[in-house]
């Protein structure tokens, strides 16, 4: 028992031996680098610093003044932008306040209580020929049966003169509806021989014959209506069915 004891003894001892001179003498390979670590978090906010200098000019503290006339000039304006795009429309905005009341216009013009004033000059007629009779072509004012408007009775229907009393501008038609053919003329002192003349000749059918023309006139000129022989026949003169003559005429202005 004492020769087992023994021998573990020296084992023991001849393993610390060998151990001891391993660690000295004997060298293990390098291990590989390990991978690079996530980054790190941000670190606290640092202090505010403290103030600095004021600036120096010549040694001297600057003041205000000074440190404005040393900036820098204004650099030259850039070039334009391009245009955006076009916004969209807003909403309609509420609706503003009343006006102030405008300034008085000026004062009109007196108007007299005279018809004759040009305000208030008014002249028109219309008058109709009912008669038969084929109208007399002897250069004589046709005349009328009846007198639908006169005002203010500028016109004779028994005449057959319309005798101006308010210059101006007029106007003046005929209208003629007939079995055979008529020739009619406006007359007047204005025109001379210059008479303003209308015929129809159409046979198959009713003769309908209008005409008109604007006259300047001035007070006591005659305008009239008259028949004038052309191409009408011998039946045409004597001719007695039915025949409408219609003369009008009134002031422009």
């Amino acid at each position: 028992m004492g020769e087992y004891y023994g021998l573990a003894v020296v084992l023991v001892v001849a393993l610390l031996l060998s151990t001891g001179q391993c660690d000295v003498r004997c060298g293990g390979t390098d291990g590989h680098p390990g991978q690079p670590g996530g980054p790190g978090r941000d670190g606290w906010a640092g202090v505010k610093g403290e103030k600095g200098q004021p600036a120096v000019v010549n040694n001297e503290p600057a003041d205000e003044g000074t440190l404005l006339m040393l900036r820098g000039e204004m650099g030259s304006r850039g070039l334009q932008g391009l245009m955006g795009p076009k916004g969209y429309r807003g909403d309609l905005g509420a609706a503003g306040r009343r006006g102030t009341p405008g300034r008085p216009g000026p004062h009109g013009k007196s108007i007299s209580q005279n018809d004759d004033s040009p305000q208030q000059a008014k002249s028109a007629f219309s008058a109709v020929r009912t008669a038969t009779s084929y109208p007399t072509t002897n250069q004589r004012p046709i005349t009328f049966q009846e007198t639908k408007v006169n005002r203010p009775g500028d016109f004779d229907a028994a005449t057959g003169y319309f005798t101006c009393r308010i210059p101006g501008v007029y106007y003046f038609s005929f209208h003629s509806m007939a079995k055979v053919s008529i020739c009619l003329r406006i007359a007047s002192e204005v025109l001379g021989s210059d008479k303003v003349g209308f015929c129809d000749y159409n046979r198959n059918h009713d003769q309908v014959l209008s005409g008109g023309v604007v006259l300047q006139l001035t007070a006591g000129q005659r305008v009239w209506l008259e028949s004038f022989r052309d191409q009408q026949t011998n039946a045409d003169i004597q001719d007695v069915r039915d025949k409408t003559i219609i003369f009008n005429g009134f002031l422009l202005f």
